[in-house]
């Protein structure tokens, strides 16, 4: 019973503090009618009343990594930001034709909780190509955010072989393409 306690701590403390930082974020009084949040807190809530193992901890810190990551998102839209570098996770909605005019960059769109659209422009000279890309997977992703009245670009998803700029990759299914 103890350390069913100290657990119920733990979530209680990470959800406070993912609190505080998204009103610290959004203090314009629009947090809690952004479609991710409230998706992202209906989740952790249900997680927290309905699992009683250690692993509830790592899925309450992952859910929170990605609000806040397609909250990052969804405000540099709403402010018409650009590079900003963000870690999320998305459901990928259509897979286009690769882009081979200068670097060759695999291409495909995916959708925000928030209904925001985002394309990935994977550099494919730099890194390996995401295999078997389709409607519907999940990925999670790390690179550098570009404003577009479309809804935005993420590119820089691999590493930097200058060593200038700060590394990206793509995840799916336990792979990482960097």
């Amino acid at each position: 019973m103890k350390n069913l306690s100290k657990m119920h701590r733990r979530i209680l403390l990470v959800l406070i503090l993912g609190a505080v930082w998204l009103v610290n974020e959004y203090n314009d009084g629009r947090l809690f009618n952004n479609p991710t949040v409230k998706a992202m807190l209906d989740s952790q809530s249900q997680q927290s009343n309905n699992t009683s193992s250690s692993s509830s901890s790592a899925n309450t810190s992952s859910v929170t990594a990605a609000l806040q990551g397609q909250a990052q998102v969804d405000q540099a839209f709403a402010q018409q930001r650009s590079d900003l570098i963000v870690t999320l996770d998305a459901e990928v909605i259509k897979v286009l034709p690769d882009d081979n005019k200068g670097s060759r960059h695999q291409r495909f769109l995916l959708k925000l909780d928030s209904g925001l659209t985002v394309l990935v422009a994977h550099n494919i000279d730099l890194a390996p190509r995401v295999a078997d890309l389709s409607r519907g997977d999940v990925i999670r992703i790390k690179g550098e955010y570009e404003w577009t009245d479309k809804g935005g670009v993420i590119h820089w998803t691999h590493h930097d072989p200058a060593g200038r700029h700060v590394g990206g990759w793509i995840e799916r299914n336990g792979q990482r393409y960097e």
